[in-house]
């Protein structure tokens, strides 16, 4: 009797390790996975303009990964914020896993588009500028006219262009040739000189001036044909 019972302790023993083991060993939940993907594009997300839809695909149920004290969400290298992207979730413990979430970021917009066709060089007036609804499939589309009006194309366009923050620039605070005045302020005592300004430069661009001297140096160009010297 005693022998059958040191038996079944030594059996017990060796048994519950391996149940205590079995009970930790629970995969990682694919919908906690998917909520912190949503969380980490909707920040991603929350100064685009317009209505954003977003869309969480579902995780292959024969991934398994183990549980996690902490996921941490990415936006993997070269994956784009709108449209068919990825996400990677990755538990950054040791011996921890990464995984890669199919998403779909949708962004409904009112754009910016020219009312009629219009030259190179054009500073665009409000009557200029139409709207058309559209999908956002790229960053740079402009939405507000304030970031339109008093802008210069840099190219002309037709009527029904989209208008992007890359084909406009600012007008030219200072054009190369122009004489301007330099402004350097030295312990709040305001020095004024005179130069030629070399290229031209929008306000707060960075423009070169040839002093009287000869001497070339650079400045920030402001309106009213100044260049402010910073010592």
């Amino acid at each position: 009797m005693k022998f059958l019972c040191s038996m079944f302790s030594i059996i017990l023993l060796f048994a519950l390790p391996v149940k205590s083991r079995a009970q930790t060993d629970v995969p990682q939940s694919h919908a906690e996975i998917r909520e912190v993907v949503l969380a980490f594009l909707r920040t991603q997300t929350h100064t685009l303009p317009g209505q954003v839809f977003l869309k969480v695909e579902e995780i292959d149920r024969r991934i398994v990964r183990s549980v996690c004290p902490t996921l941490e969400a990415f936006l993997p290298a070269g994956a784009p914020i709108l449209g068919s992207s990825t996400v990677g979730v990755r538990c950054p413990v040791k011996n921890g896993w990464t995984l890669f979430v199919p998403v779909q970021i949708t962004v409904s917009v009112d754009m910016l588009i020219t009312g009629k066709p219009l030259s190179q060089g054009h500073v665009l007036q409000a009557e200029d500028l139409s709207r058309q609804k559209g999908e956002l499939t790229q960053l740079g589309i402009l939405t507000d006219p304030a970031e339109a009006i008093g802008k210069v194309l840099k190219n002309g366009l037709g009527a029904g262009q989209i208008l992007r923050q890359e084909i406009l620039r600012a007008p030219y605070a200072v054009i190369q040739g122009d004489n301007v005045q330099l402004l350097v302020t030295i312990s709040g005592l305001s020095i004024h000189s005179e130069g030629t300004a070399l290229n031209n430069a929008g306000e707060g661009e960075t423009v070169q001036v040839k002093t009287s001297s000869g001497q070339v140096i650079s400045g920030i160009a402001r309106q009213g044909h100044l260049v402010e010297i910073r010592p």
